[in-house]
């Protein structure tokens, strides 16, 4: 495999390509820029970054249409994840609008979310969490995922965490947009700091919901 050297921005623009004709003509026409704008360099990112956060998994570019009313053939992004728990872990993706980073808990069973509230709710843990979101955010990472409307059963709406509690995934996540250098090699010293950055997030919330990624 060769060496990262960057993500071409011939990359971002088969993906804006793609949102104004997201056809299997168009994707068999442009594959060739797809596997090398996008899939080599991805390949070659998280081989770069394995010895530090773990193997990744690289997503397929179709999506899963079975049981979705939204039948078009194929994501408009890119992305890899490094899990450090099942449904948790790092996240980088490509797409037309530039590079995201992203880690936390994107998607939790129920017995992961139970615990992850079960340890929020506690005033030792749920404060350490306090602290560390905190420090990331401070840092420049926005902190997201899916929430409750109201408070989840069994706790208080008065409790101290009650927003993190209402949180049914829990991630922090930077937009980078499209810099000049995303298309050279120091585009994985950018995203290992994000990821590093990231680390007592990711590391905290995989070692609460457990499991294998």
């Amino acid at each position: 495999m060769s060496e990262f050297a960057g993500f071409p921005f011939a990359g971002l623009d088969f993906y804006e390509d793609l949102e104004a004709d997201n056809s299997k003509a168009f994707w068999t026409a442009n594959k060739h820029v797809y596997e090398r704008a996008v899939r080599e360099p991805m390949a070659a990112l998280v081989a770069e970054l394995e010895a530090d956060f773990g193997p990744a998994k690289i997503f397929r570019p179709h999506r899963d249409v079975r049981f979705s009313k939204n039948k078009v053939p194929y994501k408009n992004h890119q992305g890899a994840i490094v899990h450090t728990a099942q449904g948790s872990g790092w996240y980088v993706q490509i797409g037309a609008p530039g590079l995201f980073v992203a880690g936390g808990m994107y998607a939790g069973s129920p017995d992961q979310l139970a615990r992850l509230r079960g340890t929020i709710d506690d005033d030792v843990r749920g404060a350490e969490l306090e602290t560390i979101l905190a420090t990331v955010q401070r840092a420049g990472y926005t902190l997201g995922g899916d929430k409750l409307k109201t408070r989840p059963k069994g706790y208080p709406a008065d409790h101290p965490r009650i927003e993190l509690l209402r949180h049914k995934s829990l991630v922090v996540s930077k937009e980078f947009g499209a810099p000049d250098w995303l298309e050279t090699p120091h585009a994985a010293k950018e995203i290992r700091k994000s990821w590093e950055a990231m680390r007592p997030m990711v590391e905290w919330v995989g070692a609460v919901v457990g499991g294998e990624g």
